[in-house]
């Protein structure tokens, strides 16, 4: 199960993606793993969820700050 953190942080990637038009077999390669691996984390269907470091190739694949992949305030 995800945090409410957690998921946060997959919603952000999942506009970003769609926004962007990417797969996600390339939102895969973008951070290493395989299409399967984020189909599992965007449809909760295992505990799969982004790491540190796949946040961190994901905002510089798209030029952006790791920072807005956050919420501004905590999540409790």
């Amino acid at each position: 199960m995800v945090s409410p953190f957690e998921q946060y942080v997959i919603d952000f990637v999942l506009k970003l993606r769609k926004d962007k038009g990417y797969s996600q077999e390339q939102i895969g390669f973008i951070v290493g793993t395989s299409k399967v691996f984020i189909s599992q984390i965007e449809n909760n269907s295992q505990p799969a969820k982004y790491n540190m470091d796949h946040v961190n190739l994901l905002a510089d694949h798209f030029g952006i700050s790791p920072r807005v992949f956050f919420p501004e305030k905590a999540i409790v």
